[in-house]
């Protein structure tokens, strides 16, 4: 599933194309994705303009003229393409099957941009002004001056669950997955057995730094091209050659040569060096 780095890469290749343009033509080929579209989801989208897009966690946001929020996830194999009528941009080897175009916005700068989704996990939501919604009660971003150490060892102090499912929480801090927890706790020498309320304040203190430099380097690569992501243009992220050990089982540590691990933690996976990690 795209993560952070990955979300903050889309929206940085499609934020010049659609923000401050209408959508001129919206075309849903299907009724549902995960969820269903909003009955009235063309009427209330189709001649607004797009006034801004933003990313929160791993939702992209789209604020529209008439101020309702299109909330936007790309659940597992969503994608976004752009066509700008002359070079189809993201193409990636034909690789996106046009019977999984769900979504098409035709945008009033001549820009095309359609969402292809082949396993059909992500979805999209319109809430209106004041409505509540899933978003709400997400914790902080990353990279937010609120995410610091205090922050993070108050969250946690009372927690008995493993660190790496604390931190899989959405409502302690937004964006993370399974991917860049792994790599954090690494770099921050914690196992991901460790009870989440057994850090002690510098524990949490390294653990909040180590989290916003692999984020950092991770949108600086354009995110992790693992399975089913690549970025609006085509291009696929890179930060996987960084990976420290998540994907490397059995492969030696790269601070110590130990073997590392992999086991399961709440039906997912979590690579680990028992030497480094403790």
């Amino acid at each position: 599933m795209p993560e952070l780095p990955e979300v903050e890469t889309v929206k940085r290749g499609l934020e010049p194309v659609m923000q401050g343009y209408k959508f001129e033509r919206v075309t849903l080929n299907r009724l549902n994705l995960r969820f269903p579209f909003d009955k009235n989801f063309i009427s209330r989208v189709q001649g607004k303009t797009l006034t801004s897009l933003i990313r929160r966690g791993k939702f992209l946001k789209a604020t529209l003229s008439s101020n309702d929020v299109l909330h936007m996830h790309l659940g597992m194999s969503g994608r976004f393409s752009i066509d700008n009528g002359l070079t189809a941009v993201y193409n990636l080897n034909n690789s996106t099957n046009p019977k999984h175009d769900h979504v098409i916005f035709e945008m009033s700068n001549g820009v095309t941009v359609t969402y292809n989704d082949p396993r059909r996990f992500g979805f999209m939501e319109l809430i209106a002004p004041g409505e509540p919604s899933r978003l709400d009660k997400m914790g902080p971003e990353p990279l937010d001056n609120m995410f610091n150490g205090p922050y993070l060892f108050n969250k946690l102090s009372s927690k008995k669950s493993t660190i790496k499912s604390a931190l899989l929480d959405q409502s302690i801090i937004s964006g993370l997955g399974n991917i860049y927890v792994c790599e954090a706790i690494f770099k921050a020498k914690i196992s991901p057995k460790r009870q989440a309320g057994s850090l002690n304040i510098k524990e949490t203190e390294i653990l909040v730094n180590e989290i916003k430099n692999v984020i950092k380097k991770a949108i600086e690569a354009g995110g992790s091209s693992l399975k089913d992501f690549a970025s609006v243009d085509g291009n696929l992220g890179y930060f996987q050659h960084s990976f420290e050990v998540y994907g490397q089982e059995k492969m030696p540590c790269k601070v110590c040569e130990t073997p590392i691990e992999r086991i399961k933690q709440s039906g997912r996976s979590s690579f680990y060096c028992k030497a480094c990690q403790k």
